[in-house]
C-alpha cells in the first residue's frame, strides 16, 4: 500500500486543491527471469501531482501544507504533474479526503501506446491506476505529456533520465488527463434473487462527434472468463440500432448513455451465486482503450430454526437440540451455543460441547449445516434460556433463536405406573370389602 498526501496549493490565482500521490512506476525487466519463469517488473518510486483537482472552499489553509517542486530540479526525479482540469474526474473529493479518513491510496503508473501508435512517439503517455483502499473511486487515467512549448526556456532543457522526456522548470513532467475510465463503486454486495448496477464510465477529452465507442463486460471468476456484453455504438440521429451482444439473461447495459454521458454501467436482474465474480468494463473511444475492474459479492443470510419448539426436560433424561441454518452463501458462518440461569447475570457458552454436521450444498450453491448440543438437566434449571447464535457476513447482527426451559413433567411410562397402580390398588380393596 502507499501513502496518500494531501496538499493546498496556496499560489495566487488558483483555486483548487493539489493531492499529491506516492506511486509506481512500473517497467518490464529489472528482475529475475529464466528459472522463475514469466517476465519480471521494475517499481520505480514516482511522484503523481493532481493539480487544482478540487475546489478549496471547505478548507483552511492552516490545516494543509502546500506542494511545492523541489528547489534543486533533478533529472532522476519521476513526478509527474497533472494540469487539470483538462476532463472532470468523479468523486475526486474522495482522494482528497482519504488521508483524514485514514484510508490509503494505490497508485501505479506504466507506459501506454494508443491505438496505431508508436512506443517512442511524442507526445508521450502513461496509464495512471489509482485506487481508493477500503472501497471509494477507483480510477484508470491517461495521460498525455504537454507540448514542449509549454516547457520552453533559454537554458538547457532537463530530460528524465529513465524517460528521456524533457522536464518542466521546476523538473516535473507536465501532463494532462485526455481518457478515463473510472468506477465509484468498485466493490459492491447484492443478495440472491436481487438486482444490481455495475457502475463503470469514461471521461475523454477533444472526442470526435458521432465516434464510435466500444463497451466490453467480463466476468473472471475461479480461472474461468466469459464475455457478458458487448455493445458498439455511437452518437447519430439515426434509426440505426448499435451493435449488441448479450450472454446472460436480465443484463443490460443502455447505449443512449454511453455515448451522451460516457455511463458504461451494466445493470444485471435476478441475480444468482454463479454471477459472483470480478467484472472487468473496458470502454474504446478513438485511440484509447483502457478498462476498470468491478467486484461483485454474492451474499444470502442463513435462516436459522431449532428442532424443538419446546424445552422441556423429563426426568433425569438429556435433551438434544438441533439448530439449523439453511440456505446461506457465502461459506463461512458461526454456531454459538449460549444458556442463562435465572439467577444469572451473563450467559454461559456451551459451544464447546456442540458439534457440526458437515456443510451441505444446495443445486443454487447455497449452503446448509446443523450444529447439535446435548443438554443435561442438573445444567439448565427450569426457566434457563438457551440460544443458538448464528453469524454470518449477510448478516448485520447475529441471529438468535431461543427456547427456555420447562419444569419437568413426569414420563408417559411413570403416567401409566401410576395409573395402573391406582387401578390395581382400588381393585384389591374392592375385593376386600366384598369378602
Amino acid at each position: 500500500m502507499l501513502t496518500l498526501l494531501v496538499f493546498l496549493s496556496l499560489v495566487y490565482g488558483l483555486e483548487g486543491a493539489d493531492v499529491v500521490l506516492s506511486c509506481s512506476l512500473i517497467e518490464e525487466g529489472g528482475g529475475m527471469g529464466g528459472m522463475m519463469g514469466g517476465s519480471m517488473f521494475k517499481r520505480t518510486p514516482s511522484t503523481l501531482v493532481f493539480r487544482d483537482l478540487v475546489g478549496n472552499a471547505d478548507l483552511s489553509p492552516e490545516l494543509v501544507t502546500p506542494y511545492n517542486p523541489p528547489e534543486t530540479p533533478n533529472a532522476d526525479d519521476l513526478i509527474f504533474e497533472l494540469m487539470l482540469p483538462s476532463i472532470q474526474i468523479p468523486n475526486a473529493d474522495l482522494l482528497l479526503h482519504a488521508d483524514c479518513n485514514e484510508q490509503e491510496v494505490v497508485c501505479e503508473i506504466s507506459r501506454y501506446v494508443p491505438r496505431d501508435a508508436e512506443l517512442d512517439s511524442l507526445p508521450a503517455h502513461f496509464i495512471g491506476s489509482v485506487q481508493l483502499d477500503g472501497g471509494g473511486i477507483s480510477l484508470t487515467l491517461v495521460l498525455q505529456t504537454l507540448h514542449s512549448e509549454t516547457t520552453q526556456s533559454h537554458t538547457q532543457p532537463l530530460v528524465q533520465s529513465t524517460l528521456n522526456l524533457t522536464l518542466s522548470q521546476a523538473g516535473t513532467l507536465l501532463t494532462e488527463v485526455v481518457f478515463v475510465v473510472f468506477s465509484r463503486v468498485p466493490s459492491i454486495v447484492a443478495p440472491i434473487g436481487g438486482d444490481v448496477m455495475l457502475d463503470c464510465g469514461f471521461r475523454q477529452k477533444d472526442s470526435v462527434p458521432g465516434q464510435e465507442v466500444a463497451l466490453e463486460w467480463r466476468l473472471q471468476h475461479r480461472g474461468n472468463g466469459r464475455k457478458i456484453l458487448d455493445m458498439k455504438a455511437r452518437e447519430e440521429e439515426t434509426d440505426t440500432a448499435p451493435e449488441l451482444f448479450v450472454d446472460r439473461e436480465g443484463t443490460s447495459a443502455d447505449a443512449d448513455l454511453l455515448v451522451r454521458d460516457g455511463n458504461a454501467s451494466l445493470t444485471m436482474q435476478g441475480l444468482k451465486v454463479k454471477d459472483e465474480g470480478t467484472y472487468i468494463c473496458t470502454v474504446g473511444s478513438g485511440e484509447f482503450q483502457t478498462q476498470q475492474i468491478v467486484q461483485l459479492h454474492i451474499t444470502q443470510p442463513p435462516h436459522v430454526t431449532l428442532s424443538e419448539e419446546k424445552l422441556i426436560f423429563q426426568d433425569s433424561t438429556p435433551q438434544k437440540l438441533s439448530c439449523h441454518c439453511q440456505r446461506y452463501y457465502p461459506l463461512d458462518v458461526q454456531v454459538e451455543w449460549l444458556s442463562q440461569a435465572p439467577s444469572a447475570e451473563e450467559p454461559v457458552s456451551f459451544t464447546k460441547e456442540s458439534s457440526l454436521s458437515s456443510h451441505r450444498q444446495h443445486s443454487d450453491g447455497t449452503y446448509s449445516l446443523s450444529s447439535y448440543l446435548t443438554l443435561q438437566p442438573d445444567e439448565h434449571p427450569p426457566g434457563t434460556v438457551v440460544t443458538c447464535r448464528v453469524s454470518h457476513s449477510a448478516l448485520e447482527t447475529p441471529s438468535d433463536v431461543s427456547l427456555t426451559a420447562d419444569r419437568t413433567e413426569p414420563s408417559k411410562r411413570f403416567l401409566l405406573f401410576l395409573f395402573f397402580s391406582f387401578f390395581f390398588t382400588n381393585m384389591h380393596f374392592k375385593n376386600v370389602n366384598l369378602l
